[in-house]
């Protein structure tokens, strides 16, 4: 008999068009293998998502740009097609930042975490998360927000160089334009070039001090905040390989014990009373040892699934028990288990693991995702290398890594807002 309440079903939903967002899938396949009725609210296109077993339904998502309205017309028609409660799991930090803001409006269709409306919005906008560092005293890499191209050269010296320059909203980011998130920065004028297409991104522009990667540097801790705010599920884990080398999504991480990042996160979760899953990404200062907050993703992380427990329990299921007014297993951390991306890692899936491992894609319960994926990739990854070698552009490739999501407010929402 499944823990979780298999009358309640689950609604994913994700306005990034990222077909390779192992996430989607870890969802899918956590709560279908526990009997519970899951439909995708995301771009079927290509995805291998739509192939898994454990879907019920794939839905049409809101068109890229979409506004507070179009996500909720979206939504209410899924809710009409579904009949009857359920669970919502926005996968992006766009739809995570619009179902908070809309909970009252998408209440009764839909069950979501009770936490003030715009705090999904303040912990993923990088600019708002350095003053929430500040008041919960929580480490965080010196930022500074020029506020003119003058502004650039004095924040290069200040900071040195390389600097990071990174957007404080990226779900804002136009497709299609070659705006990345977060970018390392050699120069002062590369900066500059950035800091004038601010209209264009849609929300300030950061610089950063840089923190050199290294070994045992880079971490992350995923949780799930309950209804009285404590953290459940998730844990500690390191990242032993990223996609880009050293500044890219989790390629190979490993569930590592780590008190001091536990503590961190409780701290800082239990002083903004956030609720719901959270994902938390860190960086070692290798002069003084102190793990800064580079990141606050206010909705599962895509390796949530490293950290499913002896009692089979994930911040994704801890989310749908605790919504539906279930207990969560008290189940011992499975530490030294590996998660592996097979398309960013592959010879790293082949590696023997002592202590356990789950990869992004292949699972021998559902395998035709897994075969869909290679053979998307492998038509992804020749079109780049025509591109490289100077044939004729095929159609535009999926991105290699997610991309920031699509706008889910507008410039006049957020001015009313």
């Amino acid at each position: 008999m499944s823990l979780l309440d298999t009358r309640v079903p689950a609604v994913l939903l994700r306005i990034d068009r990222n077909p390779f967002h192992h996430g989607t899938l870890g969802a899918v396949r956590s709560l279908g293998r526990a009997g519970v009725e899951v439909h995708v609210v995301a771009d079927a296109t290509g995805s291998p998502v739509r192939r898994s077993r454990y879907v019920r339904r794939m839905h049409p998502p809101p068109l890229p740009g979409a506004s507070l309205d179009d996500i909720l017309t979206v939504l209410r028609r899924v809710a009409d097609r579904i009949a009857r409660p359920a669970v919502l799991i926005p996968l992006d930090d766009a739809t995570a930042i619009a179902a908070a803001r809309m909970r009252d409006e998408l209440a009764p269709s839909y069950l979501l975490p009770a936490m003030p409306r715009t705090l999904a919005e303040r912990v993923a906008d990088k600019a708002e998360l350095t003053a929430v560092c500040a008041s919960t005293d929580i480490p965080y890499p010196v930022t500074l927000v020029p506020d003119s191209p003058a502004g650039i050269a004095d924040a290069a010296r200040r900071l040195g160089l390389p600097m990071v320059a990174k957007w404080s909203r990226p779900w804002l980011l136009p497709a299609g334009r070659g705006l990345r998130s977060t970018v390392l920065v050699h120069s002062a004028q590369h900066a500059r070039e950035l800091y004038l297409r601010t209209e264009e991104a849609g929300s300030r522009l950061l610089l950063q001090a840089y923190l050199p990667p290294g070994p045992d540097r880079d971490w992350f801790f995923h949780g799930y905040a309950d209804h009285a705010g404590t953290v459940r599920a998730g844990g500690p884990g390191r990242k032993q390989l990223a996609w880009p080398r050293g500044a890219g999504v989790t390629a190979v991480g490993c569930w590592t014990p780590n008190p001091q990042l536990r503590a961190l996160a409780e701290r800082l979760t239990g002083e903004l009373g956030y609720r719901g899953v959270f994902d938390l990404d860190f960086r070692r200062c290798g002069t003084t040892g102190r793990y800064h907050l580079l990141d606050f993703n206010p909705r599962p992380g895509a390796q949530f699934r490293l950290f499913a427990d002896s009692a089979g329990l994930d911040v994704v299921r801890a989310l749908h028990l605790d919504l539906t007014g279930r207990p969560l297993p008290d189940g011992d951390p499975m530490t030294g288990r590996a998660f592996v991306v097979e398309n960013y890692a592959p010879f790293a899936a082949l590696r023997p693991a002592p202590g356990g491992r789950e990869l992004a894609w292949y699972a021998r319960d559902d395998r035709v995702p897994g075969w869909a994926m290679w053979g998307l990739w492998c038509r992804h990854v020749s079109r780049r290398l025509r591109e490289r070698l100077g044939a004729t552009p095929a159609a535009p490739a999926p991105p290699l890594i997610p991309r920031a999501a699509t706008p889910a407010l507008t410039s006049d929402e957020k001015a009313s807002s």
